[in-house]
């Protein structure tokens, strides 16, 4: 991806291991979250740091719709704290994200993403990380023999989903891809409700060559599409059967 950071399995220190009972603290890079947050607010402490840190780390069985929910408001609309300063209380916001000065952020993928729970082990194909928390995982199927479908990439993240919820309490977008075949939907978005993306900004159609998933990385993934998409084109919709999250896409995206 253009300008982010890339890792191997082979770059990362040690496999994150989640267990039961166990918070989400096992899913954050706390170290390269904690330096971002110091880079975007300059003026907080150590203490107010950690603070953030906690209130961004869930149960591990507590409800992951509901997590997801109130972690997408503190990624768009700021942390409040409040600190001393001689004898003054002063109350401010914590970003979470830069939208401003992309530099500040820091953007990481990881491929694969190794998670150990127990005896069991996940092998994530790919996993996003903005500031050290996870915003998208991309389930990608090798098309052996012409025999692999995209479905089988669905069905793949809706097991993940299960096995280790709490990693996706973090997540902005969710993509599949069998091949060159790639689309992208939310935690609640079913099987049709996953989309390819259909041009890069809307201006330029494919150039010869070009797959679905070359346009949807360069699409989605672009730095500041990405972080406009997070604040101002996914919602929470409240419905008789629990929480929805939908994706309001560009009209370029799916047409």
């Amino acid at each position: 991806m253009i300008g982010y950071t890339v890792l191997l399995e082979v770059d990362v220190p040690s496999r994150v291991r989640a267990h039961s009972n166990t918070d989400s603290g096992q899913f954050i890079l706390k170290h390269r979250l904690c330096s971002a947050l110091k880079r975007i607010n300059p003026k907080i402490t150590s203490d107010i740091t950690n603070t953030v840190i906690s209130q961004v780390t869930f149960q591990e069985n507590s409800n992951l719709l509901e997590n997801n929910l109130h972690f997408h408001k503190l990624l768009t609309q700021g942390i409040d704290v409040e600190y001393q300063v001689n004898d003054k209380i002063i109350q401010d916001k914590v970003w979470l994200i830069d939208a401003d000065n992309l530099l500040l952020n820091d953007w990481l993928v990881i491929h694969p993403f190794v998670l150990v729970e127990d005896e069991d082990s996940y092998h994530l194909d790919v996993v996003v990380f903005i500031n050290g928390l996870p915003l998208a995982v991309i389930v990608w199927i090798h098309p052996k023999d012409n025999t692999a479908r995209l479905l089988e990439a669905y069905h793949r993240l809706q097991t993940y989903k299960q096995k280790i919820p709490t990693l996706f309490s973090y997540n902005a977008f969710l993509i599949i891809a069998c091949g060159t075949r790639a689309e992208v939907g939310t935690l609640t978005s079913n099987w049709k409700e996953f989309l390819p993306w259909r041009t890069i900004d809307g201006e330029d159609f494919p150039l010869p060559g070009e797959t679905e998933l070359d346009i949807l990385i360069q699409g989605l993934f672009d730095k500041r599409r990405f972080l406009e998409l997070v604040k101002y084109f996914i919602f929470f919709e409240n419905t008789e059967v629990g929480i929805d999250k939908k994706l309001l896409r560009y009209p370029f995206c799916t047409i």
